[in-house]
């Protein structure tokens, strides 16, 4: 087995991640920023290039900026997590922000001023909307899209579309304390009827003041954060450093990054929103479970209970294998690779997904240096499921989370 340090300076109790970096837009099981500027402090890393190959929000390259990293890549297919990281990390004039914000918030009220204008705009293809939406709120949306899309800068246009995605789970009849999908009860609808535009309006101003505050200053000329909205591509030893949070499971049983992100993709355009999550790691079930190695153990004491749950585990780790392989091969000599994960349970087996991830990384030539464990009290994702699918047993699914250090 591979050392493992309880190390509590990472624990960052009381902290959330807005202490360091407010996200810009909320998304699930994030990063702690903090975590990745003090391991890359006390690796005394200040040059070089930074990959994250499951990059979701962009937490990873708030801590590049802090520790002065100038060329960070980033590769997610989630349409919405690779919004969010644009933005909040592509540079755009404060000034050019408020302006037109001015310039839309008149143009939507003078367009309100005629209720037939809202039948010249089309009705998006956003599957069960009215399930999801009142016919209020729809209409509002709409005319709000409508300006953002007038707006002739992409990196702005990109920018004004984030209060948007947030107006939308906001004003949509979702359980908005939920990262899945659930709709609020019937009594709570009847009480429902949020101001949009005012909804709207109000997360643009806090969106320019975050922005303006905690990472405009950050973005000189000299910085280049490229995301790409697809997997990760490989590139023969071209990276001086990875640091990156991994899913700790297939979304569907952990968490899950595409129905969250369901309402917003679609309003976004994203036609195949609702199948985000089986093209994330583990949603294609293999014909056997994993044989070899360390995690094949745990995945046979599962496959005793539960056969299906057995390869759903499998799934995941074999595309969470392959990815290593293909991150192993871009990493130059003397490079270093940190992965930040949690050890889930499933069926009542704890996996270790960190003595997995040190396992495949040596198998591609990188050395073990170090794992600590640190107490997880501050990201946010489900803290019990139930394991064995009957009402009222829960387990608490991870209370530590471990950064794996390895090196070629």
């Amino acid at each position: 087995m591979y050392q493992v340090i309880r190390n509590t300076k990472y624990d960052f109790i009381g902290q959330s991640y807005s202490t360091v970096y407010p996200n810009l837009h909320k998304y699930p099981a994030t990063m702690l920023p903090q975590i990745g500027i003090e391991i890359l402090k006390e690796l005394n890393v200040k040059s070089g290039r930074l990959l994250d190959p499951y990059c979701g929000s962009g937490s990873s390259f708030a801590c590049g900026l802090e520790c002065s990293l100038t060329e960070m890549h980033g590769f997610d297919i989630n349409p919405l997590a690779v919004l969010i990281s644009k933005v909040k990390f592509t540079k755009v004039s404060v000034n050019k922000l408020i302006d037109i914000k001015k310039e839309l918030r008149n143009n939507i009220y003078e367009f309100l001023k005629d209720e037939k204008n809202i039948k010249t705009l089309q009705r998006p293809q956003i599957t069960n909307i009215d399930f999801w939406f009142s016919k209020a709120v729809i209409d509002n949306l709409i005319v709000i899209k409508h300006f953002i899309e007038q707006i002739e800068d992409k990196n702005i246009r990109r920018f004004f579309l984030i209060p948007f995605s947030e107006t939308v789970r906001e004003c949509s009849y979702t359980r908005n304390n939920e990262f899945k999908l659930f709709r609020m009860k019937s009594e709570d609808i009847l009480n429902f009827n949020p101001d949009v535009i005012g909804v709207y309006l109000k997360k643009l101003e806090d969106t320019i003041f975050l922005y303006s505050n905690f990472y405009f200053p950050k973005l000189d000329d000299t910085v280049n954060v490229d995301v790409k909205y697809s997997t990760f591509k490989p590139q023969n030893e071209y990276f001086d450093i990875v640091l990156t949070s991994p899913p700790y499971g297939d979304s569907r049983t952990t968490v899950a990054y595409g129905q969250f992100s369901t309402l917003s993709n679609e309003w976004l355009g994203i036609n195949y929103a609702r199948k985000i999550d089986g093209m994330l790691m583990g949603g294609v079930k293999p014909k056997q479970n994993i044989q070899n190695g360390i995690i094949a153990d745990y995945i046979a004491e599962i496959n005793k209970v539960d056969n299906k749950r057995a390869l759903e585990v499998s799934a995941f780790y074999n595309d969470l294998g392959n990815s290593i392989n293909q991150v192993a091969k871009s990493v130059k000599k003397g490079g270093k690779s940190i992965y930040i994960v949690g050890n889930r349970i499933v069926k009542n087996v704890q996996l270790p997904t960190d003595q997995f991830i040190a396992e495949k990384f040596e198998q591609n030539g990188f050395k073990h240096i170090i794992t600590y464990e640190r107490a997880l009290s501050n990201k946010s994702m489900p803290s019990k499921n139930s394991p064995t699918n009957e009402v009222g047993k829960t387990v608490n699914t991870m209370l530590w989370e471990y950064i794996v250090i390895c090196e070629t």
